[in-house]
């Protein structure tokens, strides 16, 4: 019987559907072959197909608006010593978006300067939203570009004031750090595939399954 989920599979529609159950479930691939009677090597594929269905899907987020954090992380190789904070040497830094109540959007930048961090924030919030950001210098004169922009100081122990706060943005990055750190690292070559993951897996936490079997049956995989 054909898999109106994806082209050419030999799975069955109900073991294809088990197998996004696990993949939504945050299965390991061991795990996910035991419970769905395929292969590590077939579940390892068809997470792949997934997550780049994830990153496709990401490209299709609209503006954000009202109020917003910015923060840049690192991920990577372990602080080496004498090379610390921002451009430490082997890290990938990523700048996060999030809009408060809402979804969040990432992208990895070659470096956090004001040349690579701007350009993101002015195609992703709309002029006139209120921006939240730490100290760092790159993001002075955001006023400048049409944004209410607010900032707290962690370099003077500042971490809240009111609705001052960057909090939901670092909680994501922890959230992103956790799961990563879960597959004993990730590979660089595949490190966008599982930043885009987690960042899905933040917007759609409470319906994420559903969102990729609707996308699916539209338009199906092809492995």
């Amino acid at each position: 019987m054909k898999n109106r989920y994806c082209n050419r599979s030999r799975l069955s529609e109900h073991k294809f559907r088990q197998l996004l159950q696990c993949f939504c479930d945050d299965f390991d691939t061991v795990l996910t072959a035991k419970n769905v009677g395929i292969s590590r090597e077939h579940v390892t594929r068809y997470f792949g197909a997934f997550r780049f269905r994830i990153v496709e899907l990401s490209q299709l987020e609209g503006k954000f608006s009202g109020e917003i954090e910015v923060d840049e992380s690192y991920f990577g190789a372990k602080r080496i010593r004498g090379k610390r904070g921002r451009g430490a040497r082997g890290k990938t830094p990523v700048v996060g978006v999030l809009k408060r109540g809402g979804k969040v959007y990432t992208k990895v930048v070659k470096n956090c300067s004001r040349e690579q961090i701007l350009p993101i924030l002015k195609g992703k919030i709309l002029e006139e939203s209120t921006v939240f950001t730490d100290g760092w210098k790159s993001y002075h004169g955001l006023i400048y570009q049409g944004f209410k922009h607010y900032r707290i100081y962690h370099s003077k122990d500042e971490f809240a004031r009111g609705k001052n706060h960057i909090n939901g943005i670092e909680s994501f990055w922890s959230f992103c750090k956790r799961r990563m750190a879960k597959q004993n690292g990730v590979r660089k070559d595949k490190f966008l595939l599982h930043l885009k993951e987690s960042e899905f897996r933040w917007n759609h936490r409470n319906e994420m399954y559903k969102v990729l079997l609707d996308n699916l049956k539209s338009n199906p995989l092809t492995l």
